[in-house]
């Protein structure tokens, strides 16, 4: 994902840039899509709602990433996005799109990957729903912090991000702490024993 932020930088100046406050809805899952948004600063999760009325995080997009890159030619968006702090977002309509890879072949490429990979990653989470919930959280986390290089999340948001609760989360949080795997400071989780960790996400060690 690394290889892929900040590529789209060079074509901000063909969207348009909105101050976004903490906790509004950029887009929502299902509504017919109206382009693609860039974040340029702050910070959106991604949540998917299951047909029985769930909310999970299946993301979490850091600045100099595109997403909502499924909503485009009135196709439905299928998640939703969300700020999770005030937030600087380009948003980009199909026909300025269109305009800037007629301009830009190499923004297709870009926007094309971006968009295999928002696939890739939705595809993981649906393999990983029926995993134990520790395997899921260690998965979980080496992913958060592999993407966008810690894992600042509380651990409300965490039970979300696994469809668990928080008692459930917290619980695993303390047995890892314990254990020396991690330790947490303010919001964030930091992976102390990544070995511990990876056998964790892989069944390899329950």
């Amino acid at each position: 994902m690394h290889n892929l932020r900040y590529l789209w930088e060079p074509f901000l100046a063909y969207g348009q840039l909105f101050e976004v406050e903490r906790n509004k809805v950029v887009y929502h899952q299902g509504e017919a899509g109206r382009g693609i948004y860039y974040l340029k600063t702050g910070e959106v999760k991604v949540t998917l709602l299951s047909d029985h009325g769930d909310e999970r995080i299946i993301n979490i997009v850091p600045p100099g990433m595109l997403f909502g890159e499924h909503g485009v030619h009135g196709e439905p968006y299928l998640t939703s996005g969300t700020t999770t702090c005030a937030s600087r977002i380009y948003f980009f309509s199909d026909e300025v799109i269109a305009k800037i890879c007629k301009e830009h072949p190499d923004a297709a490429m870009i926007y094309t990957d971006s968009l295999i990979y928002k696939f890739r990653t939705l595809a993981e989470i649906i393999a990983h729903l029926d995993s134990p919930v520790e395997q899921q959280m260690a998965f979980y986390l080496l992913k958060l912090v592999q993407e966008n290089g810690n894992a600042s999340m509380n651990q409300t948001a965490f039970s979300k991000y696994i469809g668990t609760s928080r008692i459930t989360v917290n619980k695993i949080i303390q047995k890892w702490k314990q254990r020396d795997y991690i330790e947490l400071k303010k919001r964030e989780i930091i992976i102390k024993d990544f070995d511990k960790i990876r056998a964790i996400a892989s069944n390899a060690q329950q």
